[in-house]
């Protein structure tokens, strides 16, 4: 099976010791994406909602640099630091995928990088 990195200069560059995604044959692993903005590299906001609409921006971007869309997505995890927000989380959700939706998980965590207030990471079958 071949394996390839997958960077985009539209989406933030890791601020660790990971890679934007990677394709294992025709599956791709995106990593978490918080809501920085990819030519700042800071937080877009400190609302909840702009940041939710950023991390889809984030996954969108890494999505298409692999060769594929939000829509080939598979499986989305969710981290949110308040979970009173999974109702906007799901809002904004709707706003980039249709049905059939994604299987998901949506996790309260304590804390994520940089003081975001949601993270989500995905899988995308090309």
């Amino acid at each position: 099976m071949s394996k390839s990195i997958i960077h985009t200069e539209q989406a933030p560059a890791a601020i660790g010791v990971y890679s934007q995604a990677v394709k294992a044959g025709n599956t791709v692993y995106l990593s978490g994406q918080i809501p920085l903005d990819p030519q700042t590299m800071q937080l877009v906001s400190d609302t909840f909602e702009a940041q939710a609409h950023q991390v889809f921006k984030n996954l969108r971007a890494v999505c298409e640099a692999a060769g594929g869309s939000l829509n080939d997505v598979v499986k989305i995890n969710a981290y949110l630091t308040d979970l009173s927000d999974f109702s906007t989380f799901n809002q904004v959700m709707e706003q980039y995928f249709v049905q059939p939706f994604p299987a998901r998980a949506a996790v309260g965590v304590a804390a994520l990088p940089r003081g975001a207030l949601v993270e989500a990471e995905a899988v995308m079958v090309l």
